[in-house]
């Protein structure tokens, strides 16, 4: 490890918006306003959004700020913006990707740069360059991690990674220097946080640690603006983050190509609002079921191998093959495979209660999916989903712009007999 973490704070203090190319710039615009869709549906639909509204009313943090909070006409003070934007970011599992690090990077950064350029009255060219310096430090420490060491860490990397990139974007609007962004981080490194706990009960912790990830950000950067002594070495020291977080950390991934590779052109947008993991495996169940006009009936078997990630966030719990929430569906490739076959679409299936549960109750899956006696939970029968060591292998040279990791996906039929 050498000096990450003030290589990368020089990085976002020197990045002016002429130094980005052009391409960089319409992709990070491109990506913010896919997020600000996820967000603004997220504000009506997404069933934890009340109870984040109440739990800032009984602390009376929902006062009148200058900040704004998208699909809503009230304003907030810039941390609690920060929060409910990227909460309600990524409420509905549709918010964008960078594969190579398995974060979604606009969720924590965009939130941090629209609450602190409001706060600056910045123009639009200084948001999007800290949104781009924010894309590049976070998806560049998720790579930095490893994802599938981080993940069998427990750890959550758009919460952990994504609260270094928050704070990123949240210096570079208030100018911060060098030296002010070391500490910006350092105070990062004590807020890092994010649990994988949540996919035992499809809980809405992943929701809220993201905004907490967003807001953090803004509160590390604004304790650096004023002169707060934050730790030194957040990233590679004895005590951070790649030592803490990771048992097979790759440092010189947080830094390579700096300023010449942007990490921001591998950040990909959502088809499904479901765990980017599944939707190579989806594409291939709907393409085959269009291509071989197969019904409900027909189908006898499905196997699925997917990444060793892909089987750790979506098919290894025994909770997977019987979700009975929002974000346990969404983590199922089980059950979002059984609503691809059996609707041939997941538009508009898994991103609300009332339509997820028209899901779980179709008429037709019920003729062909194995449900739970409450009938809560729909799989496909005969289902596996298997590690694919050549899936797995194949990550690191698959481009991360297309929708997700390659997959293989078999269906069988069952046989016709005539009399």
């Amino acid at each position: 490890m050498a000096h990450e973490t003030e290589t990368l704070a020089g990085y976002v203090a020197d990045l002016k918006f002429e130094d980005i190319p052009p391409e960089v710039l319409e992709r990070a615009k491109m990506l913010t306003l896919d997020f600000l869709g996820s967000a603004i549906r997220a504000r009506r639909d997404a069933e934890s959004t009340p109870s984040m509204l109440k739990m800032l009313e009984a602390l009376a943090l929902d006062g009148k700020g200058e900040a704004t909070v998208f699909g809503d006409n009230k304003t907030w003070t810039p941390a609690v913006a920060a929060l409910l934007n990227g909460a309600l970011g990524h409420s509905l599992d549709f918010d964008d990707t960078h594969a190579d690090s398995s974060l979604h990077a606009s969720a924590p950064v965009v939130p941090a740069a629209f609450a602190v350029g409001e706060m600056m009255d910045a123009s639009g060219r200084d948001v999007l360059t800290a949104i781009v310096a924010g894309y590049e430090v976070c998806c560049r420490l998720g790579n930095a991690l490893d994802p599938t060491s981080h993940y069998a860490r427990g750890f959550h990397p758009t919460a952990t990674a994504g609260t270094y990139g928050a704070a990123a974007a949240a210096a570079k609007l208030f100018g911060l220097s060098q030296q002010q962004i070391i500490a910006a981080f350092g105070v990062s490194g004590s807020q890092a946080a994010g649990s994988l706990q949540f996919l035992v009960n499809g809980a809405w912790n992943k929701r809220y640690q993201v905004g907490a990830a967003a807001m953090n950000g803004v509160i590390a950067a604004t304790l650096a603006r004023n002169d707060f002594v934050g730790s030194a070495e957040s990233v590679e020291g004895k005590h951070g983050l790649l030592v803490g977080y990771s048992d097979n950390a790759h440092p010189d991934k947080a830094v390579a190509g700096l300023g010449s590779t942007y990490e921001t052109m591998k950040i990909g947008v959502k088809p499904y609002p479901s765990c980017r993991y599944t939707h190579a495996a989806l594409d291939a169940i709907i393409a085959m079921r269009r291509e071989h006009n197969l019904t409900p009936d027909q189908v006898k078997r499905v196997e699925i191998g997917l990444h060793r990630n892909g089987i750790t966030l979506t098919g290894d719990a025994p909770t997977k093959r019987h979700p009975t929430s929002i974000v346990g569906g969404q983590f199922s490739m089980f059950f979002t495979g059984a609503v691809a076959l059996d609707q041939g679409s997941l538009a508009g299936t898994i991103t609300t209660g009332s339509a997820m549960r028209r899901s779980m109750r179709s008429p037709t899956s019920s003729t062909w999916c194995r449900t739970t006696g409450s009938r809560s939970a729909a799989v496909i029968p005969s289902a596996r989903a298997s590690r694919s060591p050549a899936m797995t292998a194949c990550m690191s040279g698959c481009s991360p712009i297309p929708r997700a990791s390659p997959v293989r996906s078999r269906i069988r039929r069952r046989c016709s007999r005539s009399s």
